[in-house]
């Protein structure tokens, strides 16, 4: 959950970079966001996303690093965060965690048919009243002002 925090574990690389294994960070599903995971679940590289932020003065480390605030296995929640011009990451997804989320997605998820039809191009076009429709493309109403 945001604003909490998590336990982090420096990794050192043999380029002397410094990798951090940040743990306790919180991952819930819920029922009306199956179509986010199984957006997630459908892709090539199903994965985690992953909400950082730079820390503004260091607090494990020499300098400021960045801290992982959020994770979600929604494609929905990381196009939120996007918008809100956060900056997201995607982590791949174990296979063990992308099996368990696609048991979640075909428990609860439910292809909803579309609601919205574009009307036939090709049909008569109607007024409310079942009246054929004229269109024009001279100024019916509002007089000649010139």
């Amino acid at each position: 959950e945001e604003g909490q925090p998590s336990s982090a574990t420096k990794l050192t690389s043999l380029d002397g970079n410094e990798r951090w294994i940040h743990a306790g960070l919180k991952v819930e599903l819920f029922t009306d966001d199956a179509e986010g995971y199984y957006l997630n679940v459908t892709t090539p590289a199903p994965c985690w996303f992953v909400l950082w932020r730079m820390e503004e003065e260091a607090s494990i480390s020499d300098t400021p690093i960045a801290k992982p605030e959020m994770v979600s296995l929604s494609y929905h929640d990381a196009g939120r965060w996007l918008d809100a011009q956060e900056t997201v990451e995607q982590v791949p997804l174990p296979a063990e965690v992308l099996a368990w989320l696609q048991d979640f997605v075909d428990a609860k998820h439910v292809i909803e048919p579309k609601k919205r039809k574009r009307p036939d191009s090709f049909k008569r076009l109607e007024d409310r009243f079942g009246n054929p429709v004229s269109i024009t493309t001279t100024k019916k109403f509002g007089g000649g002002h010139d």
